[in-house]
């Protein structure tokens, strides 16, 4: 990416209540590491999603955004473009501002892709995707393309699936793979968790969860105590922060 003298180049993350934001500080190291000093990274916490035409018109520097909760897929409207995967999806986390046009990417696909694969296991067959917003779009798009079945969890049982007081024993028993796409369990309510019934779980489940604050879930103790494999959400947010930066300097 070319620069001028004076030219600064911005980048930062749409979403609510982020102060807690993995990405500014991920993307503050590497500028700092790079020595890219007009290089800068910003959270841009919007109250609703129409604070954002507003937002681009007065931060013309602005060359990329990540997108995060709740607006993943409220965006869309707002953009100009959607590449493939983010089309497919149905959400965006990754925008691009090319030639004066703003273009949707998903990048959470690839890095969920990428951090769950090494630990997949033959038994491995059918998932539960906790939850039905923007990121679980994300992960239903994987394990599709994984060929992986999978059933949503959500309070209301939505998009033809269950709800938390249809799981059982045998639900669990038949779904090896558990991904929580929902925020339950984020900082400060660390106490927190989705109410599943965790004594059904065993050593041959993988519990996922898009959380990395704090490092263990309550949702992810719960899954080890039961002896089940367990990962948080940093190195997918590492991987899909790196697929960024790659097409913002496309």
């Amino acid at each position: 990416m070319e620069k001028t003298e004076n030219e600064w180049f911005r980048f930062g993350l749409i979403g609510k209540n982020i102060s807690y934001s993995f990405s500014r500080g991920y993307f503050a190291q590497k500028f700092e590491a790079l020595n890219m000093q007009q290089h800068v990274y910003e959270n841009f916490d919007l109250k609703e999603i129409t604070e954002f035409p507003s937002l681009m018109k007065n931060n013309a520097e602005i060359k990329g955004l990540n997108v995060t909760i709740p607006y993943k897929e409220l965006i869309i409207p707002y953009l100009d473009e959607l590449r493939d995967s983010a089309k497919k999806i149905g959400a965006v986390n990754t925008i691009k501002v090319e030639d004066g046009k703003l273009i949707g990417f998903n990048t959470d696909a690839y890095g969920f892709e990428k951090s769950l694969a090494p630990y997949l296991k033959e038994h491995h067959k059918k998932a539960l995707i906790l939850g039905t917003g923007g990121a679980s779009k994300a992960i239903a798009y994987v394990l599709t393309n994984l060929n992986i079945p999978f059933k949503f969890v959500s309070r209301t049982g939505r998009n033809n699936g269950y709800t938390y007081d249809d799981l059982d024993a045998d639900i669990l028993n038949e779904h090896k793979i558990i991904i929580n796409c929902s925020p339950v369990g984020t900082f400060p309510d660390v106490t927190e968790k989705p109410a599943i019934p965790y004594t059904a779980i065993g050593n041959r489940h993988l519990l996922f969860d898009l959380i990395y604050n704090p490092k263990k879930t309550a949702f992810l103790l719960k899954g080890e105590e039961q002896g089940a494999t367990v990962l948080n959400g940093l190195k997918m947010l590492e991987l899909q922060a790196e697929k960024a930066w790659e097409i913002w300097n496309e």
